[in-house]
């Protein structure tokens, strides 16, 4: 028997919804990382990009839980002295909730090229819409 080694020809890439609503922003960006990354597929092979498409709907509704919203912190650094920026996840769950789990999704990726790949299949909206109706979306239960 020999082993299966993934090609990017032979790969079939579905769509995915997740609803972030009430859930764990934890959880949320896990189950994303599996859907990107192909690991729920049996074909899995580590160094392909063998991954499906993930849309993630209601980002503002994710819950973190304990005191993550007063205590846990963005930060961005421009490259400069004192360049550091700091951001509290209330404040950036109030303005920026896609920024949030798309950066939790990414934290959840393999540090290699392919993560960038990942990334630009992760689409995060704040509400329930979202414009991927016409690819016939199927909902994932975390």
């Amino acid at each position: 028997m020999s082993t299966y080694m993934a090609k990017k020809g032979n790969i079939e890439r579905k769509w995915y919804v997740i609803d972030a609503a009430g859930k764990p922003l934890g959880k949320t960006a896990a189950a994303a990382a599996v859907l990107l990354r192909g690991k729920h597929k049996p074909e899995f092979t580590p160094n392909a990009d063998c991954g499906d498409y993930v849309i993630v709907i209601n980002a503002e509704k994710a819950v973190l839980t304990g005191k993550k919203l007063e205590q846990k912190l963005y930060r961005r650094h421009s490259g400069w002295i004192g360049g550091l920026k700091e951001v509290k996840y209330r404040l950036l769950m109030q303005d920026r909730p896609e920024l949030a789990v798309q950066l939790a999704v990414k934290g959840m990726l393999p540090k290699n090229t392919l993560s960038n790949k990942f990334l630009t299949r992760l689409r995060v909206y704040r509400g329930e819409t979202h414009d991927h109706a016409a690819q016939k979306p199927e909902t994932w239960a975390n």
